[in-house]
């Protein structure tokens, strides 16, 4: 069998279209080449960086040059996560945590402050979903996604603020295609990352002047080790089934690590305030 057919050559002066692949160029290298070096500068702390999402945007950010801090309640998959890193363009520290303790946020801002020198973007990722019947949910579970999820996102951000309007910084927050419509089954989460997105914009707005950019970016259903462990609750009504799940192949977690480091790089300066969906058209 011969090699496959080139391409019909294109048009001189025709700009190359985002995924043409560049003749003797392997694939890998070449979507490397169009990572720009946007963050070759900036000092980024990552929290719930052992897997999914998290993983993904500290292992993003750094490749485009980052100084990054990781940060997870996971020990052993953070050191997993250092290993991998190993020579991307920016250094990644790992550093154990958990975002819903106060002491906690505080020693591991002063921490990386301390490694870094300086904050300029921070990404709250650190989440935790659960599903049952909500009069079957107990206060403690309840308790239990706030604190991670909205008390989590708040103590980072007050922890980190100085240190970002400092360096005229940016924050983002994950939020999720479950702040914008109901869902069964999950109404801690669902409130959870409601006050997730309300908290974004106001934070938006209180420090706007003085030069501070928060958003937040709502992902529907995407291959994460959240959303493997999902299970219909027992009598569940299989026909919401749809109200969480995307019309087509769940995303991915690099895909939203793209997004989150478009938003927060220089390229969005003027983004403020603004919530990404990125679902698939589940919610459209």
């Amino acid at each position: 069998m011969g090699p496959p057919p080139r391409p019909p050559p294109r048009a001189s002066g025709t700009p190359r279209a985002a995924g043409d692949v560049v003749p003797g160029l392997p694939v890998r290298l070449y979507s490397l080449a169009m990572v720009t070096n946007r963050f070759s500068d900036k000092c980024a702390l990552v929290t719930g960086a052992a897997s999914g999402i998290g993983r993904a945007t500290a292992l993003r950010l750094a490749e485009e040059g980052a100084a990054v801090v990781a940060t997870d309640i996971n020990a052993a998959l953070l050191e997993k996560l250092s290993v991998d890193a190993a020579g991307l363009g920016g250094p990644v520290t790992v550093l154990a945590g958990d975002v819903s303790s106060e002491d906690g946020v505080r020693r591991t801002v002063e921490t990386a402050v301390a490694e870094l020198g300086r904050l300029d973007v921070v990404v709250n990722v650190a989440g935790v979903l659960s599903f049952s019947h909500t009069h079957e949910l107990s206060l403690d579970e309840w308790n239990r996604l706030i604190s991670v999820n909205l008390t989590g996102t708040f103590l980072m951000c007050r922890e980190v603020l100085p240190h970002l309007l400092a360096t005229r910084g940016n924050i983002v927050n994950l939020a999720s295609t479950a702040a914008h419509k109901g869902q069964p089954w999950a109404t801690a989460y669902v409130a959870s990352k409601g006050g997730v997105l309300a908290f974004t914009r106001s934070l938006a707005v209180e420090y706007a002047a003085q030069g501070l950019r928060v958003n937040s970016i709502s992902p529907g259903g995407i291959d994460t080790p959240i959303t493997g462990a999902f299970h219909l609750p027992e009598g569940a009504d299989i026909k919401l089934l749809s109200r969480v799940t995307p019309i087509g192949p769940f995303g991915s977690p690099e895909g939203i690590a793209a997004a989150i480091a478009y938003v927060a790089s220089d390229e969005a300066s003027h983004m403020n305030g603004a919530d990404i969906v990125i679902d698939g058209a589940t919610i459209a």
